[in-house]
């Protein structure tokens, strides 16, 4: 059995050349572009996918068949056609110019073979099995896992940034923390943590790993964050890799952008790491689409942990009762009576479908559907408490009516009866 020599070709800048615009060529030519390569793509059609790569300038399409002497100055070769002559004539050709290529229909004739390859982070990953495509594929996926989840690699990396990264945790179940975010976990030399962040994560992390708990920082907004933005300044310039671990996403509503002010003002290197936002996930995971053509095409967040009519207030409800779309309140429980009555007050139907996803994506995800006039006192009959995200709009009503839908979509009943259920998937918004 022929032993291969695994080695990464360096294609930046130097030509390549692509026989065949089907299926296979539509796979390889993602990572081939990724390398800086020019690539000439030589087939008398492509697939509508290849296409819309032709806007890339480093792909050219040679609209035509193969013509002998089509690979002069190519470094590397690869033959995608489903016509064996075809391919016989491009290998043979490769091989006389001693150029490295690749032939999909028959490995045995190729002089390379496509490792199945993956990337994280600098780490480019290449699996060769023999021919056999899916036990490459399933080795190469076990090693990206493993690496992203910190599993296997090396924490103390030369590779490591110090610095603070602000690092969005997703709306509560860990699984939808974002691949750099649990990448930069598993890096981390110090992790500030809020209590909405997913908590299971804290559990995985290293033991030398300084944790410390927002939530147990001196009381008072002001007071809290300043200490916050102190730790993260102090750590970060004693040369540690500092995570600032938040729920949701660090600039909807989790203040995050105050600690990139603040790290910026002191001169130390921040990076933000988006996570996805509650508002959108926590209504999405319950079966509720917070856009849905033909019913609207807006939606809104809002945060109502200040009233209507309180002096720090910068919402403007009457503007809010105005619109046709979506409306998603965060940090709204204890104020959703005022918001209601306000809503209403300005031309919102009372009538309007709401509903209420109390620990969203955790495990004792629970939510009820009423009323927009009647959605506090559904709540508070079903013990419904924060975190919780409230849901207003049309789009409530079209999940009720869903059919054979996901289990967590708890709309049985018709609107305004109140409904509850309980889930299996995961969210911490508030």
């Amino acid at each position: 059995m022929t032993a291969p020599y695994l080695s990464g070709l360096v294609l930046t800048g130097r030509r390549v050349v692509v026989v065949g615009g089907g299926g296979v060529a539509q796979r390889r030519l993602p990572r081939l572009l990724e390398t800086g390569a020019q690539i000439d793509l030589i087939s008398p059609v492509i697939t509508p996918t290849i296409e819309g790569l032709l806007t890339n300038p480093d792909l050219r399409w040679v609209e035509r068949g193969y013509a002998e002497g089509d690979l002069e100055g190519a470094w590397y070769v690869v033959v995608a056609t489903d016509d064996a002559a075809v391919n016989d004539l491009v290998s043979a050709e490769a091989e006389s110019r001693r150029i490295f290529c690749v032939r999909s229909d028959d490995r045995s004739r190729a002089t390379a073979w496509t490792p199945a390859s993956g990337q994280h982070d600098q780490v480019t990953i290449g699996v060769l099995g023999g021919g056999d495509h899916r036990r490459s594929a399933a080795v190469r996926d076990a090693i990206l896992e493993s690496l992203r989840e910190g599993a296997l690699g090396a924490r103390d990396s030369l590779a490591k940034q110090p610095g603070v990264y602000l690092v969005g945790g997703g709306p509560g179940d860990p699984d939808l923390i974002t691949v750099r975010g649990r990448r930069l976990l598993a890096e981390a030399d110090v992790v500030v943590a809020d209590r909405l962040a997913p908590q299971p994560l804290l559990e995985e992390l290293h033991p030398d790993v300084e944790l410390i708990d927002a939530a147990k920082l001196p009381r008072g907004r002001s007071a809290m964050q300043e200490e916050i933005n102190r730790i993260l300044v102090d750590r970060a310039q004693q040369g540690k890799v500092v995570v600032r671990l938040k729920g949701g996403d660090p600039y909807v509503f989790g203040r995050g952008f105050e600690e990139a002010l603040a790290c910026a003002e002191a001169g130390v290197t921040w990076t933000v790491v988006p996570g996805i936002t509650s508002s959108i996930a926590v209504p999405a995971v319950a079966g509720i689409p917070v856009t849905h053509r033909g019913v609207t095409h807006e939606f809104t967040v809002v945060s109502g942990h200040i009233p209507p009519g309180h002096a720090d207030s910068l919402i403007n409800w009457e503007a809010l009762a105005a619109l046709r779309g979506t409306l998603v309140l965060l940090m709204a429980v204890e104020n959703l009576p005022v918001i209601a009555a306000t809503l209403i007050a300005h031309g919102k139907d009372p009538g309007t479908p709401a509903a209420a996803i109390a620990d969203g994506t955790l495990p004792g995800q629970h939510q009820v559907t009423s009323s927009l006039a009647g959605i506090a006192d559904a709540m508070s009959a079903a013990g419904v408490g924060a975190p919780a995200i409230v849901v207003i709009g049309n789009v409530v009503e079209v999940a009720a009516g869903l059919a054979g839908g996901p289990e967590n979509t708890a709309a049985e009943s018709a609107l305004p009866d109140i409904t509850a259920s309980e889930t299996t998937a995961s969210d911490a918004a508030s």
